[in-house]
């Protein structure tokens, strides 16, 4: 818990000084107010984890702070300081929004304890805070698997980076799993019991962008109707996964860049410099290096990401893992739905080694639910596989894989009636992804 912040509100020397004492000896950073409208003063310029304030001194008293500076920021823990005849007050206080109140004289024993159990239930508060509030799409896949030598390789890898604690840029087609490549490297870093926070570049409007990853302070804007904390308060000294970086704009990229180097921001329409602990993985499907040739995306940012690389594999590349994926995903679904289906024909495994899954294991994925939805027996027959047709599984030794792609995007289109929506869920890819395909093929719907 090292670099927490306390301040210590007290007008009586000794008591400042005592429990100064006491918590720098267990590595926190502390600052001293002699009274509240110093502490008023101190908390415009920094913000604190923790505030141990006096309930009686001169001038201000502590449920005047207290009042203050909850209004302010409801969230901030704060420790009422009180003697044993003034527990009725101390107990206001509690009712008021206090943490916790301290009974004088006390050991500094008791006094490490309860500093520990409020950052503890911080850290419990903050994840619990993004769970509830994350609107991302959510993958089912709980694990990484395969045997394949690309998967190995990258599972050593993965073994290696953790550890370091370095900013680490994963590559990799849609659908390869550079989100669960993410998550095992925070599960096996230092960082494992803080939060893993993700952000969907791609999928969160520009001008959201800044307070989403920023929070802001009440009266920021017209809908700021209270204080918001932002993903990179959020995830306070755990992992930060920026999914699709590629897609987030030039102005942004200023203000992730500023971050990166000075470990520090601000809420939107906040004064607090707010400091920013926490491990970087960011990922995407594009060749950013061609980006930065292009000038739509910062060199300076690129290289502060890509400290060390991760190539995902596609699903072509490791077609030795579908069977191995494949059976998972039909477990899964089988039990889900509550249906007794319990293997894969030879036949229709076959025909899922042939094809090149363009939209690699997410498509695979979305294959094995929709076959385990219609399946009528308890294996899964080719027939359940209805995105696939002879033609598109047998093609000619001589068509481009540029081709394939483009025919078997163009037949789930059509098979779909042109839904945009649930074609681009067969394929396991975004809508915006799908729109640029039909673009790049020059796709139209037939009559």
């Amino acid at each position: 818990m090292s670099g927490t912040k306390i301040l210590i509100v007290d007008d009586e020397l000794i008591m400042r000084e005592s429990l100064a004492g006491w918590l720098e000896r267990d590595g926190h950073e502390v600052h001293k107010a002699a009274s509240g409208e110093d502490a008023l003063e101190m908390i415009k310029d920094t913000r604190y984890d923790i505030l141990l304030v006096d309930i009686k001194m001169e001038g201000m008293s502590g449920l005047e702070v207290l009042e203050i500076i909850k209004e302010d920021d409801p969230d901030i823990a704060i420790v009422m300081i009180t003697a044993y005849g003034s527990i009725s007050t101390a107990i206001e206080a509690i009712k008021n929004g206090a943490r916790e109140y301290l009974l004088k004289p006390f050991d500094p024993n008791e006094l490490g304890v309860l500093i520990e159990k409020i950052l503890r239930s911080q850290a419990q508060e903050q994840e619990n805070l993004y769970l509830r509030e994350e609107v991302k799409e959510r993958t089912r896949f709980e694990s990484m698997i395969g045997q394949s030598r690309p998967m190995q390789e990258i599972f050593h890898l993965i073994e290696d980076v953790a550890p370091t604690g370095s900013t680490t840029l994963i590559t990799g087609e849609t659908g390869t799993g550079k989100g669960l490549a993410a998550k095992a490297i925070h599960s096996q870093s230092d960082r494992c019991f803080g939060p893993f926070v993700s952000v969907n570049c791609g999928a969160i409007p520009e001008h959201l962008m800044e307070s989403e990853l920023f929070g802001y302070q009440k009266g920021a804007f017209t809908d700021a109707k209270e204080n918001k904390k932002g993903r990179l308060e959020l995830v306070h000294t755990g992992t930060l996964f920026l999914d699709e970086i590629g897609e987030i704009s030039m102005r942004m990229q200023i203000d992730l860049l500023k971050v990166l180097e000075d470990k520090v921001f601000y809420r939107v329409g906040g004064t607090q410099p707010i400091e920013a602990d926490f491990r970087v993985i960011a990922a995407t499907n594009k060749d950013i290096l061609e980006e930065v040739k292009k000038g739509v995306f910062r060199e300076d940012l690129y290289y502060r990401l890509n400290v060390i690389s991760l190539q995902m594999p596609t699903l072509r590349e490791r077609k030795e893992d579908i069977p191995l994926l494949a059976e998972l995903f039909l477990k899964r679904f089988a039990n889900e739905i509550n249906k007794p289906i319990d293997r894969i024909d030879r036949d229709a495994m076959d025909e899922m080694m042939l094809y090149e899954w363009p939209g690699n294991i997410r498509e695979l994925e979305n294959a094995i639910e929709r076959a385990v939805v219609v399946c009528k027996t308890q294996k899964i027959m080719p027939q359940d596989l209805p995105i696939f047709s002879s033609d598109a599984v047998c093609t000619p030794l001589d068509m481009s894989l540029r081709e394939m792609e483009k025919n078997h995007i163009n037949e789930v289109l059509e098979a779909n009636d042109w839904n945009i929506s649930k074609t681009a869920g067969v394929l396991g890819i975004d809508r915006s992804t799908l729109y640029k395909k039909i673009k790049l093929f020059d796709l139209e719907k037939t009559d």
